[in-house]
């Protein structure tokens, strides 16, 4: 048994001999990695990003200008296949992520190459721009192919958990809105690039969910759960399960159980990080599916390549870019 194999196994268990599972982590990895220069996915996600603009001639700079590893587009409209929408940009002042605010000397987070949020904006906003909305939703799984109930693409929209409490409101990066005579009133989606693979703080799930009872009487599966995630998170190593229970319960309370679907829309890397991080992502599938909430969980490389085998005839530019950039 490898070492991969080995960390599989144990992931499921919050601890292994009394030791963490991201502690475990850190120790097979050491393991396997002895003797090699195997790149973790963070640098390798940003590496690759690096590499397409420099292709493209495109000069980046520091994260503080002169200062940090050049890895940012000198404006955010570089970083985009199509320069950012008035109506989406709008959007982005709106959300509480800060991903416009940039300085002379230390730029926008969504001009890093390794954004998330330039991701979601060069990946759904063309989609928007054509007024062809129901093309991403189909690809993406959320509906049938030829169905027409959606309407709009919205990014970092709020829904708050407890009404009066906006501080406590997440924001979901793309939500697709449909038509009002639709069961299913909107499609929302948690986009990951880089993030599962870097360095993380704080992802546990705070107390203060877990006093309002009343929001957890038909999620008795996504209840349990959360408990083991306050007020740390010691059971995931690259999927943030607390982030995704708080857009259930935001969903919920605005829509219902009925009312929306929720997909995890994530980049993939080889080796020991992806296998995990997929395994992850399975496990919090079950969960809450055994709650009757619709989710589901897509790979940004499996959706770049249907998109590639059923747009490229109509959208060549845009399948290009996207392809050349990302796969």
């Amino acid at each position: 048994m490898n070492a991969l194999q080995i960390c599989l196994e144990y992931h499921s268990n919050l601890f292994i001999h009394q030791v963490p599972v991201r502690c475990l982590y850190v120790i097979i990895s050491s393991i396997e990695n002895q003797g090699s220069q195997q790149m973790n996915g963070y640098d390798y996600i940003q590496t690759k990003q690096i590499n397409w603009a420099l292709n493209k001639g495109i000069q980046l700079v520091g994260s503080k200008g002169e200062r940090g590893r050049p890895a940012y587009t000198p404006t955010i409209d570089r970083n985009l296949f199509e320069p950012l929408d008035p109506e989406v940009r709008e959007c982005f002042k709106k959300g509480d992520g800060g991903e416009l605010n940039g300085t002379i000397d230390s730029p926008a987070k969504m001009q890093a190459v390794h954004s998330s949020a330039a991701l979601a904006v060069n990946v759904f906003q063309y989609w928007q721009l054509i007024h062809q909305v129901p093309i991403i939703a189909a690809v993406c799984g959320l509906c049938r192919k030829g169905n027409n109930i959606s309407k709009e693409v919205v990014f970092e929209e709020k829904f708050p958990i407890v009404e009066n409490r906006s501080r406590i409101a997440p924001n979901i990066d793309v939500v697709i809105h449909n038509s009002t005579a639709s069961k299913i009133k909107l499609f929302a989606i948690e986009c990951k690039f880089s993030e599962p693979y870097s360095i993380h703080g704080d992802r546990g799930l705070k107390p203060e969910y877990l006093k309002t009872e009343d929001i957890w009487d038909d999620i008795p599966n996504l209840h349990r759960l959360s408990k083991s995630l306050c007020p740390e998170d010691n059971t995931s190593l690259f999927l943030h399960p607390a982030q995704l229970v708080k857009h259930i319960l935001g969903l919920k309370r605005a829509l219902g159980k009925d009312g929306f679907r929720l997909l995890y829309l994530w980049y993939d890397v080889t080796g020991m990080e992806g296998a995990i991080h997929r395994k992850e992502i399975e496990a919090f599938s079950e969960v809450a599916k055994a709650d009757n909430i619709k989710f589901h969980s897509l790979s940004y490389q499996e959706l770049i390549s249907r998109l590639s085998d059923e747009c490229r005839a109509d959208h060549p530019g845009y399948i290009e870019y996207i392809s050349s950039r990302y796969l």
